[in-house]
Order: C-alpha cells, then sequence, then structure tokens
C-alpha cells in the first residue's frame, strides 16, 4: 500500500496550483485587458475631448504617416489559446533566423539602458531592456516608472498597457499590496525572443514585440509562463521611445521555444 500524503505534501501542492491559476490568470487578463483598451482607443467618441496632449513636433522635412502608423499599431497579432503560455515541449523549428540584438551606447547612471542604433533590431533591444528592468520585482509602480522614463507626450499611459494590468491582477490575486516590496516574493522576465510587427516612416516608427519567461516566486513556490509584450516605438533624435499614438495590439503570449511560439512568429534573440 502506497504511503499516505502528508499534510505538508498537500499544502504545497495546494499552494503551487493556486500559485499556478494566478500566473496563468493574469495571462489571459494580460490580453483581454490589452484588447479591450485597444478597443476603446478605436471605438471612443471624437467629441466631446479634453484637452490635447502636446506631442513632439517632427522635423519640417519629415512628415509622420499617422494613418500608416495607427493601422500597423492596431493590426490583430496572432490568437494563441491560454494553454499556450504554460511550459511546454520545445521544437527545433524558427520562425526565421536568429535577431542579433544591439548593444546599448549609454549604460552609467541609467537604471534602463539606451542608446540603441536606430534599427529595427536596436527598436527591440531597448524593449527588452525596458521590460526586464522594469518587471523585475513584481511592482507595478516600479513598471509604471520605467515605462513613462521611456514614454513621450502622448503615448498610451502605464496603466493601460498589458505588463501594468498583469502585475496589479497578479497581486490582486494573490492577495498581495498593490505597489511596493513584498516579502518573499521574487518576480523576474528573461526576455528570450522577439518579432518585429512592421515598421513604416522610413524605419522612424517601429512596432517591436517581444516574448519572455515570466517566473513568479512566492515563498518558495515558483511557477512560470511565457509572456509577449508589442510596444509602439518612435525614434526620436539618437533615443528608441514609447511613441504617441494608438496602443500596440496584444502581443501573443507562448511559452518561449514552443510550437505555438513559432507559429506566432517569434524569433531566437542574440547578443
Amino acid at each position: 500500500m502506497a504511503a499516505p500524503v502528508t499534510d505538508q505534501h498537500q499544502h504545497r501542492r495546494r499552494a503551487r496550483m493556486r500559485l499556478s491559476v494566478i500566473v496563468l490568470t493574469t495571462v489571459v487578463i494580460l490580453a483581454l485587458t490589452t484588447a479591450l483598451v485597444a478597443s476603446h482607443f478605436l471605438t471612443r467618441p471624437s467629441a466631446p475631448e479634453p484637452a490635447p496632449v502636446p506631442r513632439p513636433r517632427p522635423a519640417p522635412s519629415y512628415g509622420w504617416d499617422l494613418a500608416a502608423e495607427h493601422e500597423l499599431a492596431t493590426r490583430p497579432m496572432t490568437a494563441l489559446p491560454p494553454q499556450a503560455a504554460q511550459p511546454q515541449s520545445l521544437t527545433t523549428e524558427q520562425a526565421g533566423e536568429p535577431i542579433m540584438l544591439p548593444e546599448p551606447q549609454h549604460i552609467t547612471g541609467r537604471w534602463i539602458p539606451g542608446g540603441f542604433p536606430a534599427t529595427t533590431e536596436g527598436a527591440l533591444a531597448q524593449l527588452k531592456a525596458l521590460n526586464e528592468a522594469a518587471m523585475r520585482g513584481g511592482d507595478p509602480a516600479t513598471y509604471a516608472r520605467g515605462y513613462r522614463s521611456l514614454a513621450l507626450a502622448g503615448a498610451p499611459p502605464a496603466e493601460s498597457t498589458g505588463l501594468y494590468s498583469l502585475l496589479r491582477s497578479m497581486r490582486s490575486s494573490a492577495g498581495l499590496d498593490p505597489t511596493g516590496t513584498v516579502p518573499d516574493l521574487t518576480v523576474t522576465y528573461e526576455v528570450t525572443h522577439g518579432q518585429v510587427k512592421g515598421t513604416t516612416d522610413r524605419g522612424y516608427y517601429v512596432v517591436a514585440c517581444v516574448l519572455g519567461q515570466l517566473s513568479v516566486d512566492y515563498r518558495g513556490q515558483t511557477i512560470t509562463a511565457g509572456v509577449g509584450d508589442c510596444q509602439a516605438l518612435r525614434r526620436v533624435g539618437e533615443q528608441w521611445r514609447i511613441s504617441p499614438g494608438p496602443m500596440a495590439a496584444a502581443a501573443p503570449s507562448a511559452w518561449p521555444g514552443s510550437a505555438d511560439a513559432v507559429n506566432a512568429g517569434y524569433r531566437v534573440l542574440r547578443s
């Protein structure tokens, strides 16, 4: 006869299952929230409108194609089921050759590295740097601070982004304080894959998407999930910044390296 399962083992199993449900639920909320916010931007009435937020003016010799930017940013991405974000077998198939990311030029004294070149790879590298730094610790306020440090006037607010909503939902579901340091809580986001959804304005406007492994450890119970994020970035001076205009459509969330990730178009990122 098999030995009875101890109360301690049952407690750990229930805790792990609960944390797994919380993480998976927040991934679903990430997609739904981003979709709802995008829908709001697309369907809200044109009047009455609050006073417009000042936006950066392009150089006189260069005009932004706002219609093309809007179409690119809001065009839906590949839809995946929530289960695609869970750990699963990897595939040898690839969506394309690995993408080589450039190194940042501005590091000293900066929380989020910057100074990436004016290329699509540079835009991807900037989004990777932002998300990995701002998601560390799992504090929505920290993520918002990092996002705002790169956001131009008129960009979607940090509170409307998918990653911010994910962190808020995760904490709420777990019964944790909405912001601030939580003892025994460790959260990391490691970006491993990405793709360029498209460019316009001669490459000065890029919608970049990254995919990474979100790891949540709370009181010894660790759960991981694949989480994607897309942002519209605009080249201003020597920097990539979060662009004014509509929020980018929700990124597909899949386990990095899985068949679902490949089907969604994600490629390996290397530096």
